[in-house]
């Protein structure tokens, strides 16, 4: 049977964002996959070394939409450790609950993402209504539903009112309803299964060889969460384990993402009840001592790593940014070897990949 080679993107209805795969296919089967990144690339980690480190902080923070909170959260926590900043409590405990609660957002995003390519759209509608509850949430917070600004080098910019922690209460109450319901469908719904169950398979041994991350490595029985290997912030107090499966498919991914929406919700309820009180900012000096650090934290997509090395001044002489995207992008490759070409959307999808993450 003739090989037949065509692209997928970087333009393509299937794609969310500019990626260039080019699939080789030997009938219905793809057998030869190969990638080409960086129609987004925005120099981010050039523009921090012409910028100090609070102005660097905010231009990391819009590496990505979605997981913007982690981003600058990674970034402050490598300065606080050349600075060797410890920061107070209370500001670690809201530092956890804006991540979990970027979690939960992400989360949903993706489930809606992931019914949309199979063609399941009502279920796509309905998640994206309510992902409207945790958005609405952090923009109480924060004053914004995207780039929230709430990470500050030495704590955070804002508190949390006795009224607010309420509001978030309320909240978390819909979103923990609403995603029992999303758990019941997208593990019975037989029109999602029979496209998801058995697709884009990656075993354990190739996501620990390939270097995946997040709910892709942990969906293959890979226990690695940056929250649990690296303790930070206030996690080191809550009471979690992280969550695997061992299908290794779409579904396991899928399963895998709904677990962890129910245990951020947790998580949240759990930093809302122990709340400490105190301040939420110690001040940071301006010029940081020479040295280099790294921080890692676990982006509801994996783990994302930070490099900074500082010469002395207010300006950082390196920044270097690893995003999950990126890591798991070889993994991807392996999934889609050996699968239909119509589940290569799919496929693709269920890493959650973020172009923006990649390319910086």
């Amino acid at each position: 049977m003739a090989k037949i080679t065509f692209p997928i993107g970087p333009q393509h209805p299937a794609l969310k964002e500019p990626e260039s795969f080019k699939i080789t296919a030997e009938g219905e089967c793809v057998v030869d996959v190969d990638i080409r990144l960086g129609y987004v690339h925005r120099s981010i980690e050039a523009a921090c070394l012409a910028r100090n480190y609070v102005q660097g902080q905010y231009v990391c923070e819009r590496i990505c939409g979605i997981c913007s909170h982690i981003h600058s959260n990674t970034f402050a926590r490598a300065v606080e450790d050349l600075l060797q900043l410890e920061v107070p409590a209370r500001a670690k405990y809201l530092r956890v609950l804006v991540a979990e609660l970027e979690r939960i957002h992400s989360h949903l995003l993706w489930l809606g993402v992931a019914a949309h390519e199979v063609g399941f759209d009502t279920l796509f509608m309905y998640v994206w209504r309510d992902r409207e509850v945790v958005q609405d949430l952090l923009e109480m917070i924060t004053g914004n539903r995207v780039h929230y600004g709430f990470t500050t080098i030495g704590g955070t910019k804002f508190d949390l009112t006795p009224q607010m922690a309420d509001k978030c209460t309320e909240g978390l109450m819909v979103l923990r309803e609403r995603t029992e319901y999303y758990k019941q469908v997208a593990t019975t719904e037989s029109s999602f299964l029979k496209r998801v169950e058995g697709v884009g398979v990656l075993t354990e041994q190739q996501a620990r060889e390939l270097g995946a991350v997040g709910p892709t490595a942990r969906a293959s029985n890979v226990p690695y969460d940056a929250r649990w290997v690296f303790p930070y912030d206030a996690y080191p107090e809550l009471d979690y384990q992280p969550i695997t499966s061992d299908l290794g498919d779409v579904l396991g991914r899928t399963i895998v993402r709904v677990l962890e929406t129910f245990q951020a919700i947790d998580i949240c309820e759990e930093v809302l009840r122990r709340l400490p009180e105190g301040d939420i900012q110690v001040r940071a000096k301006p010029r940081v001592p020479e040295g280099e650090t790294v921080a890692r934290c676990e982006a509801p997509r994996g783990e994302v790593f930070y490099y900074i090395r500082s010469n002395g001044t207010d300006k950082p002489a390196r920044v270097k940014v690893r995003t999950p995207s990126l890591a798991n992008w070889p993994a991807t490759i392996a999934m889609l070897e050996g699968a239909y070409v119509a589940d290569a959307p799919i496929i693709i999808a269920s890493i959650d990949p973020c172009m923006s993450c990649t390319d910086r």
